[in-house]
């Protein structure tokens, strides 16, 4: 159950290419953020669809996986964990984000061949 406590799972398109980086410690990171759709009907009967945008950051593996194969209107679905982070910005101001760190991502368009890592 511990496993539980912070789990995050999203499939969702891709809304812009993801922005991959190669670090100074040979580390690649991969940010992207995915568009989730949900649709429901509201009190009058009429069916509506709301669109939640998340950011999303992966590292090794999971960013060359999205390097290669993720572009933007790939439909991806991820399994993650919620996290927060602060910053100063060039100004001194503090800027905050939540994000899902990625821990595996499945590709979900079936011209990919679904790479999953």
């Amino acid at each position: 159950m511990n496993a539980l406590r912070n789990s995050v799972r999203l499939i969702g398109h891709l809304g812009d290419a993801p922005k991959v980086r190669k670090l100074d410690g040979g580390k690649t990171v991969a940010n992207f953020s995915i568009a989730t759709n949900e649709i429901y009907y509201d009190q009058n009967g009429v069916k509506q669809s709301e669109t939640t945008w998340h950011k999303l950051v992966a590292w090794g593996k999971q960013a060359e996986v999205i390097e290669k194969y993720a572009h933007k209107g790939s439909e991806v679905a991820i399994e993650g964990k919620l996290t927060n982070r602060s910053w100063e910005d060039k100004n001194g101001e503090k800027q905050y984000i939540t994000e899902v760190v990625v821990n595996s991502v499945l590709l979900l368009d079936k011209k990919n061949d679904a790479a999953e890592a």
